[in-house]
Order: structure tokens, then sequence, then C-alpha cells
């Protein structure tokens, strides 16, 4: 499968359609920002590594029933995907207090907390992906009330598939975010990403961070902790 042209870049990823109508060619690219992208650097062979990551994390998600838009990793950077439209909102699950939730309600980052909580987001860079609840997405009609249900129960199942997987391989799976689209204007499915970018992963035994805070916070061995997760998934 080949690219043609070039329909879309994002600050991690490019994507291309191909020949077939419904497949596309999601590129990663090693670019890495923060903050609204007020913060940007380059990670060494990051698209690599969150291209096999993803393709991973992908496989084990659909053979436990969750709907994907991925078909195929293609090469090193490079994975086939289905062709979604995405809705336009930001899926975060929290299992432990960190980043925008220590900061926003002033809780010790660390904090277990006694269920996941869910959030919405708006996806919208300029308006800082602003926090938006179930009201908001049928208000403004961004998804309907069975899509909204969907998407929910997608992803609570989501995190107890990853958190299971993750704590097989001694990580924790702190928080992490998602997004989904619809596959020939109807089918909701998983898309985007799934990545030491999207998902805050710290040691079980050292709480080591093995994610994109070593990039946020300048806490180096970045390009290290994302081959770590790597290793640990590839096992």
């Amino acid at each position: 499968m080949e690219k043609t042209i070039k329909i879309y870049e994002g600050k991690a990823k490019i994507v291309f359609e191909t020949v077939a109508p419904d497949l596309l060619i999601q590129y990663f690219k090693d670019d890495a920002t923060a903050f609204d992208a007020t913060k940007k650097g380059t990670i060494k062979d990051k698209g690599i590594m969150n291209n096999k990551i993803s393709s991973r994390l992908f496989q084990i998600l659909e053979k436990e029933g969750i709907p994907t838009h991925f078909v195929k990793i293609l090469n090193e950077r490079e994975m086939l995907i289905k062709r979604v439209v995405i809705i336009p909102v930001e899926v975060t699950i929290r299992n432990i207090v960190a980043g925008g939730m220590s900061r926003a309600l002033g809780l010790e980052e660390g904090l277990k907390l006694d269920c996941p909580v869910l959030e919405y987001h708006l996806k919208n860079d300029s308006l800082h992906d602003p926090l938006i609840n179930e009201y908001h997405i049928k208000a403004l009609k961004i998804a309907s009330l069975t899509e909204i249900e969907t998407i929910k129960n997608y992803s609570f199942k989501v995190n107890e598939i990853l958190t299971r997987f993750f704590s097989s391989i001694n990580l924790d799976l702190i928080d992490f975010k998602l997004e989904f689209g619809r596959f020939k204007d109807e089918e909701i499915i998983l898309a985007d990403e799934i990545s030491p970018d999207t998902c805050r992963l710290w040691e079980k035994t050292t709480g080591k961070r093995l994610d994109k805070d070593r990039f946020r916070r300048d806490l180096g061995n970045i390009e290290e902790a994302y081959q770590e997760v790597l290793r640990r998934v590839s096992k």
C-alpha cells in the first residue's frame, strides 16, 4: 500500500490517502510538543517507537473486542488505518492523580483514586482543549447520546484492559487520552494512537516516569524511557 495525497499533519503524525478509499496511512514523527505547543523539541526515533507501541496495544485491544482504526503496521514509522471522521472530543481516563487533575483540584500527584475518572475535553488547541461534559457534547451536536454512551463504555473497557496489561509488565497506567472516530459515517471506533505520548506510565517498583512527562518536565533520559516501554510492550 502506497501513500498518495497528504490530508492532515498534526503535532505528532501525518496522514496520507491511499488508492483504497477507506484506508489511510498514518506516519509517526519525532516532533514533541507540550503545553499547547509552547514547548517544542525532538525525541530521537519517537515516531518509530510510538508506531510499534501503538500497533501492539491496538492489537491487544482488538483481541478484547475494542474496534480500532488499526489495520496493520507497514514499516518502522507507518501503520495502515481505517479512514474515520474524528469526533472532536478527547477522552481522558484518570486512575491516579497527576498532571492537570493535580493542578486543577490541588491534589497531590500519586494519589490513587477510588474509581477511574472520565473527562471530556473539546479538541481545540486555540481554546486549550477546555473541559466539557455530556450536555455540551449533546447541545453542540458533536455526538449523539448513543455515540456518547458507546464512547464512554469503550473508554472504561480500554482502561480495564490496558491497566491489566501494563500491570503485567510492572507499569502503573496513571492516566491516558483517547480519541474516537466514525468509520463509514456510522460505527464508532478507537483512533489516533496509544503511546507514552498519550499515556502516563510509572514503574510500579520505583515510581519512575516512562512517558512524555520526561520531556514536559525536563527530567532527561527521554529516549531511554520510550525504549523501555517498547521493550516491555514487545515481550
